[in-house]
């Protein structure tokens, strides 16, 4: 599926006065399933294990605030919990009832607060599940890229203005494995994604969720390690930011979770082995106990 082609899947949502788009399909009969995309891309991330997942499920998949084809406003609080009020207004808007989270990257971290939220509520909050893929869900393991320190920082703003195409793509290229690495037509959709709507200019804002997830780091990570319903990590090991030091953090700090190690992949999983991404997200006691 092109970008074009995925596009056109997507409706806009208002939330917050500003304008999200929120990508629906799958099966309407089926149960919802909410997926949660990473930085500094978008929903489209998905593309490749959209179909696959919507056999038998109802899909929900917004570009968060400030990312893809959503609004990119200057003045928005950027926020873990701003997103995560944005994803229970999707699935609100859909009409889910019970559902099931399936995240990756600065996702991760939404589907984290969620998974918070899920502990203070009880079951009538509606989460039943969780499956993560590679980011930063224990911040003390997370390596963060130069150019993220780099752009969070005091000199964010300039050194946005001044970022390249080749050298955005250039860092996202090294995120992925070797053999595994982003075709040029992905790559053109990541950049279309990155600078649609000025995007680059509210990429210092979004990058606060490194800070963000240090400062917020017991109430995230105890959600997983207090977490009543099924969680499940899938990660790429090849990842340079949250790769194998995050599995070896699951078998100490989550020893109940399903864990699956990909030895070839890096940080996108859903995109550089999508096959075994589906096969072994159905597998699991997330999905299994939450169909």
């Amino acid at each position: 599926m092109d970008l074009e082609q995925w596009r056109s899947l997507g409706r806009p949502m208002r939330h917050r006065g500003h304008r999200v788009m929120v990508y629906r399909g799958g099966n309407p009969g089926g149960s919802p399933l909410l997926l949660i995309h990473g930085f500094p891309t978008a929903a489209w991330d998905w593309h490749k294990i959209w179909d696959a997942l919507g056999e038998k499920h109802m899909l929900i998949a917004p570009d968060l605030i400030g990312f893809g084809y959503s609004d990119k406003p200057r003045d928005f609080p950027y926020s873990f919990r701003e997103q995560a009020d944005l994803c229970e207004a999707a699935l609100e808007e859909s009409g889910a009832g019970p559902y099931r989270v399936l995240a990756h990257d600065y996702g991760d971290t939404v589907a984290q607060e969620l998974l918070a939220r899920r502990i203070e509520t009880g079951p009538a909050h509606g989460l039943a599940s969780v499956c993560l893929l590679n980011g930063g869900i224990f911040p003390e393991l997370q390596r963060p890229r130069p150019v993220q320190k780099m752009l969070a920082g005091r000199l964010g703003p300039i050194l946005a203005k001044l970022m390249t195409r080749e050298r955005a793509l250039s860092s996202l290229a090294a995120v992925f494995g070797p053999d595994t690495q982003p075709s040029p037509e992905e790559q053109a959709a990541f950049w279309e994604l990155i600078e649609f709507n000025d995007g680059r200019r509210v990429l210092p804002g979004l990058l606060q969720y490194l800070r963000e997830r240090r400062e917020n780091r017991d109430r995230w990570v105890s959600a997983l390690t207090r977490s009543p319903v099924p969680v499940m990590l899938i990660d790429g090991l090849l990842d340079p930011v949250s790769g194998a030091p995050m599995t070896e953090g699951w078998r100490r700090m989550v020893p109940g979770g399903d864990l699956v190690e990909l030895p070839r992949v890096g940080h996108y999983p859903q995109l550089e082995d999508p096959d075994a991404v589906v096969a072994y997200a159905a597998g699991g006691a997330w999905w299994v106990s939450a169909s």
